[in-house]
């Protein structure tokens, strides 16, 4: 072969190389999800692979955290609020070819709200008196009083659509009707999905895209420098994003969460059901220490479960300022001198790191803890689902989600028929002056009971590709959308 027809070759080859690479994505994920289903489990990290991109729901939600239509192409309200009329997109369909009709919104509302449901925001649906199929693309959801947020609910990962001929095998092999489907999950290593060439909407860039799991922040480094990921997005080392910033290959993501980070309290452990216990641990809490021990400065100091950049954040972190000498007193008017708590962490760093420096503020005050690392699927049995624990540390990315408070059976076990009531009032209130007044009052109400410890918001710290465009900056949900992410030429 002539020194020209050689070079020729080794053009051809590079341009297919490259050609393949810009329809292909490799997505870095600290956490494996536990299964594949977001309308059965409460891991983040389900529906940071399968929101928006395999499973779709009635609406959906933008990355400027803007409700739009998804499933349901416009929707009609009644004068008094309490039925929607959902119109569907024609011609959906299911990626076993099936048609998406407004039966299985029916099967998938109902199986939501049902008594033997294992949906982890059940909640959501609590208010739906009756569904019921007008036609196959019209549906007509009965609510038993008005909900301001109803439509922002079925925004949630958890109120996908799903058949019911294909639910059953949904937490291993999802069936969906978004724009990528499920193709391979290398349990411990890699989720794999593929393009929809049915797709209902615009098609996506991406032909393929894989989900890595990498959860320590050292292999994480190593694989975004080698290139072994094009994206991290919830990059969990930000101490390293220095060095990302300074190379040219590389942009970063940086922007913000709907993830409270609390050091939640089993309000009815023992001592811990004592608000003064509560609010000697609240006092004995450093925020800006643990923002810059266990992210790098990165997070926000939040007072209250609600996020600082909705315009409706009541600033309360001074109902909780660093004060251990008062710390020390509640104890001691409580009689609770030496106490020893469990302190139970899920796997992201923020909680390893984060649980290390909380226990050396506690212990400062005279609070001994005893820490236990858990897997994530521990950490669900045993805290979110078993209550058996004293404090945890996780970061709460549900959007608008302060109505858990009136959860008297949620894990940290806070009973408050007055929060309740206001929850009641806000699904009630349409007008926008009164929800904000209800809100101000429920932040205030949850901050001044001490419900858990508030430490920060967390901070969405990513990085990727300097030639990919179109990944979310910002996490108005837990997502990893990938419909409108594409490589540059």
């Amino acid at each position: 072969m002539t020194h020209e027809l050689r070079a020729i070759a080794a053009a051809l080859v590079l341009s297919a190389s490259t050609a393949f690479a810009q329809d292909s994505i490799t997505i870095g994920m600290q956490l494996e999800p536990p299964n594949l289903d977001p309308t059965g489990g409460a891991a983040a990290a389900i529906d940071e692979v399968v929101y928006a991109n395999v499973f779709e729901g009635l609406t959906r939600y933008k990355s400027d955290g803007s409700v739009a239509p998804g499933l349901a192409e416009r929707w009609d309200v009644s004068d008094d609020g309490t039925v929607y009329t959902f119109h569907l997109r024609s011609d959906l369909k299911f990626h076993d070819g099936t048609d998406m009709t407004a039966d299985d919104v029916k099967f998938s509302l109902d199986r939501a709200r049902a008594e033997d449901s294992t949906n982890a925001q059940k909640a959501l649906f609590a208010g739906i008196e009756n569904v019921e199929v007008v036609d196959d693309v019209t549906v007509k959801v009965t609510l038993g009083a008005p909900n301001g947020g109803f439509i922002t609910n079925m925004a949630w990962g958890d109120a996908v659509v799903v058949a019911p001929e294909t639910v059953g095998q949904a937490a291993t092999e999802p069936v969906g009707t978004g724009p990528f489907m499920f193709s391979r999950w290398v349990q411990g290593d890699r989720i794999e999905l593929v393009r929809n060439p049915d797709y209902w909407g615009d098609q996506p860039a991406l032909a393929n895209a894989t989900f890595r799991f990498i959860n320590d922040p050292t292999a994480a480094f190593a694989a975004v420098m080698a290139g072994d990921v094009d994206a991290f997005p919830g990059y969990p080392a930000p101490e390293t994003l220095v060095q990302f910033e300074a190379d040219p290959r590389f942009q970063l993501l940086i922007g913000s969460t709907e993830g409270e980070t609390i050091l939640s309290t089993n309000n009815k452990a023992g001592p811990l059901s004592d608000v003064r216990v509560r609010k000697a641990i609240a006092h004995a809490i450093n925020r800006q220490e643990i923002i810059d021990g266990a992210m790098f400065g990165y997070g926000t100091p939040i007072g209250t479960h609600f996020a600082p950049h909705n315009p409706d954040y009541v600033d309360l972190t001074g109902n909780s300022a660093y004060d251990p000498e008062l710390s020390k007193e509640l104890l001691a008017e409580a009689g609770m001198e030496g106490l020893t708590l469990s302190f139970k962490l899920p796997p992201p760093s923020y909680a390893r790191r984060g649980g290390e420096i909380v226990a050396a503020q506690l212990r400062a005050v005279g609070i001994e803890t005893e820490i236990s690392n858990l897997e994530w699927a521990q950490w669900l049995e045993q805290v979110f689902r078993g209550k058996d624990y004293d404090l945890t540390i996780v970061s709460h990315t549900e959007p608008m989600d302060i109505n858990i408070y009136a959860r008297p059976d949620y894990y940290f076990q806070y009973d408050n028929p007055d929060f309740q009531n206001l929850m009641k009032e806000l699904d009630l209130a349409s007008d926008p002056g009164k929800r904000s007044e209800i809100l101000a009052t429920a932040q205030r109400t949850i901050a001044e009971d001490y419900v858990n410890g508030y430490l920060f918001q967390l901070a969405r710290t990513g990085v990727a590709n300097a030639k990919i465009q179109g990944l979310w900056p910002n996490a108005p949900t837990q997502a990893n959308d990938l419909t409108g992410v594409s490589w540059q030429d």
